[in-house]
């Protein structure tokens, strides 16, 4: 089967080949005609395999075949709603390819910079807009954008926006919305949260499934290393210079410990940078150019890369950390072999982790592979202690009153929709408290990544989003260290664990 075959037109099909596509993946050839036909679409296939194009490339179809009427501004036609910023603009960049020869606007929004530019590019009009939840709800507060109009929404990574807590917002943006519309739920799952969303957004959904709910692709080759939690950074840096991974994306639990592990990494020689949502949009957006171009050989992140980064021929994933939540697992490790390409996932696994390796094991209904380097065996003598940061209950409605030591830190007042015992889902605060830069780095934790929450009287609240960081520095204490500083990697025989550790 081609694109062709599917019944898209000219002008989006020369986009498509100049793109280097061939053939449609499995969702791509059950999604397209569904969307072409109108009618609304529950689909969820393995992350990689191209639900992107799947709604895209029928989207612009539809609206192409039927341009807008009149003159003034354009209205805006279709609505894209992503969890994250990376994803936000990675959507934006798949439908600007896309539509390159197609007379349609498109524009991205999302928080962590200025609101101003947004607001003057939207007066002009858009027909498709992709946003993320936060942002777009300022926009609308402020008239900048009208969602009356809008004739096909789109929830993009949907589980993982209510496992980030948006229902709230996204149901604020459905309210806006005109009754009549199609609407598309995309999803790397089918979590039973997602199933009841469908049931109440979704009018007589064709449901598309195209991979077994949370499962890996077997492009991925899967290891698991156990390793004393204080040899974890050792190791890494050991096997990335003997072995000579020149790109691993890297996961941890926490931004602390993202920083952390940069920074070491950094001292060990390997270049490396840190993205987690304590950073400015600017030290975001320029920690992954550079990882993407090899300017930077590992890249540290939190759950918040695990979803919507989609870096060509990825080779190497590590869990620095396991996640607290199965599911979290299948999409970190689906950043490599996506496509047709092949990669490898590790997980470094200490004692204190064996019940969440378990956890994975029984989502992915088999035993993950073990590996050993000698030398690096882990002590037997040490015990298990409790996993203080991150998610222990997904389901739990309550696990925001889960507070590591970070969480417990004095909450700044000035945006009223913070709130001191929200947690989004990747197990990160994104409350102003913690910002290094005190309360003026409000721009490091817009509401594009964190849900909408109360104010002490109980009212909705509508901080504005727009002070930002111009320089788009990194924050204070969060560089990576000076080149004086770094060390050549060790490829010797790792010294023997000594028992204290």
């Amino acid at each position: 089967m081609n694109f062709e075959s599917l019944g898209l037109k000219a002008d989006i099909l020369r986009a498509v080949e100049e793109q280097g596509y061939v053939e449609p993946t499995p969702i791509q050839q059950q999604a397209i005609p569904v969307v072409l036909s109108g009618k609304d679409l529950l689909a969820s296939a393995q992350t990689g395999t191209g639900k992107t194009a799947g709604f895209t490339l029928p989207i612009l179809q539809l609206l192409s075949e039927f341009p807008t009427q009149g003159k003034g501004r354009r209205p805006v036609r279709a609505l894209i709603l992503t969890p994250t910023r990376e994803l936000a603009a990675q959507v934006g960049e798949n439908v600007r390819d896309y539509s390159k020869h197609l007379r349609l606007r498109s524009f991205v929004v999302f928080g962590g910079v200025s609101i101003n530019p947004q607001m003057m590019k939207l007066r002009g009009g858009v027909d498709i807009l992709v946003a993320t939840p936060g942002r777009l709800l300022d926009l609308e507060h402020q008239n900048a954008v009208d969602l009356s109009h809008v004739e096909i929404l789109v929830l993009d990574e949907a589980d993982r926006m209510l496992d980030m807590g948006f229902i709230h917002d996204i149901r604020r943006v459905l309210n806006k919305l005109p009754a009549k519309r199609q609407n598309l739920l995309f999803s790397a799952t089918f979590s039973d949260e997602i199933k009841s969303l469908a049931n109440k957004l979704l009018k007589e959904p064709v449901s598309v499934e195209v991979a077994r709910r949370n499962s890996a692709s077997e492009q991925i080759e899967q290891s698991v290393h156990f390793v004393d939690k204080k040899r974890k950074g050792e190791l890494l840096s050991y096997m990335i210079g003997s072995q000579n991974w020149q790109q691993v994306l890297i996961f941890t639990r926490t931004k602390h410990g993202a920083n952390r592990l940069a920074e070491q990494l950094n001292k060990d020689g390997v270049t490396a940078a840190a993205i987690h949502g304590n950073k400015s949009q600017g030290a975001r957006t320029r920690a992954l150019a550079d990882f993407k171009t090899g300017n930077i050989r590992a890249l540290v992140a939190t759950d918040i890369a695990a979803r919507g980064l989609d870096i060509d021929q990825l080779p190497h994933v590590v869990n620095y950390e396991l996640p607290n939540v199965a599911e979290d697992y299948v999409h970190r490790i689906g950043r490599t072999g996506r496509a047709d390409a092949t990669g490898q996932a590790l997980s470094l696994v200490c004692v204190d982790e064996h019940k969440l390796l378990k956890d994975i094991e029984r989502l992915l209904k088999r035993e993950i592979p073990r590996i050993a380097i000698q030398g690096y065996e882990p002590d037997p003598s040490i015990k298990a202690e409790p996993i203080q940061n991150g998610r222990n209950d997904r389901g739990n409605p309550s696990r925001g009153n889960n507070h590591s030591r970070d969480n417990n830190k004095s909450q700044s007042h000035n945006s009223p929709r913070d709130n001191s015992s929200r947690r989004n889902g990747s197990g990160e605060n994104h409350s102003h408290g913690n910002s290094p830069w005190g309360n003026s780095s409000r721009d490091n934790h817009s509401r594009s990544e964190q849900p909408r929450s109360q104010c002490s009287n109980g009212k909705q609240g509508h901080a504005k989003s727009d002070h930002v960081n111009q320089n788009g520095d990194r924050p204070r204490n969060q560089g990576t260290p000076s080149r004086q500083r770094r060390q050549r990697i060790s490829t010797k025989a790792p010294r023997a664990a000594s028992s204290g550790e």
